[in-house]
């Protein structure tokens, strides 16, 4: 009976990962819409978007399930609810990705990023996919040292979302306040992923250790 049981917590974990990787799509995906224009990925993106809430679905009718049934207590209880609060971040990850191709998508057929500030907003993208991506593995193995080094390789991302401003408040900015506005919204929605991403890393050291860490000061 324990043995199903655990089979039933370590299912909610691979659910996880598995959404984590429909993200990492996501944010690949709309980071290509917007540096190309291409309307079709971008629509792609938004569409998809129902399969994560679906899978986001799936796992809180799993964890509600074992809470119920089960009534779990210690380990088993903080690993519940951390998955809880972890696929509502996941969620919306996929959400801010959403974001993204609707930039990508109402600037066709132009592209939202000039030239001058596209190598600002590609390392953004990439940092964000990169984030992601290790998130996923940070969840299949509930690795500790993985989560603890996701959250302190944030601070590039922070670094570039400064960067972006003054960048965008430069005297030689060109392209109108519209323009400017797009990126400002897309450096916050690449920030807020990889915000999110250090939150969930944060959630399985909490699962595993028992302890939360530290906010980054």
């Amino acid at each position: 009976m324990r043995d199903a049981y655990t089979d039933q917590l370590d299912a909610i974990f691979d659910d996880l990962a598995g959404i984590s990787r429909r993200v990492q799509v996501a944010v690949g995906e709309a980071t290509e819409a917007l540096m190309t224009g291409d309307s079709s990925i971008a629509e792609r993106v938004i569409s998809n978007d129902a399969e994560i809430d679906r899978a986001r679905e799936q796992v809180e009718d799993s964890a509600f399930a074992l809470l119920s049934l089960q009534q779990p207590v210690a380990g088993d209880l903080r690993t519940i609810v951390a998955a809880l609060r972890m696929v509502a971040e996941l969620e919306r990850m996929g959400d801010l990705s959403v974001h993204v191709a609707k930039i990508a998508r109402l600037r066709v057929p132009d592209v939202a990023v000039p030239d001058e500030v596209r190598p600002t907003f590609e390392r953004m993208a990439a940092v964000a996919e990169d984030m992601v991506a290790r998130v996923t593995e940070v969840i299949a193995g509930r690795d500790v040292e993985a989560a603890i080094a996701l959250g302190r390789d944030d601070e590039e991302m922070d670094q570039l979302r400064r960067r972006s401003f003054t960048e965008l408040l430069s005297g030689e900015w060109a392209h109108g306040v519209e323009a400017a506005v797009d990126l400002a919204l897309l450096g916050r929605y690449y920030e807020r992923i990889a915000d999110h991403a250090v939150s969930v890393a944060n959630r399985v050291i909490f699962v595993v250790t028992g302890h939360n860490p530290a906010p980054a000061a």
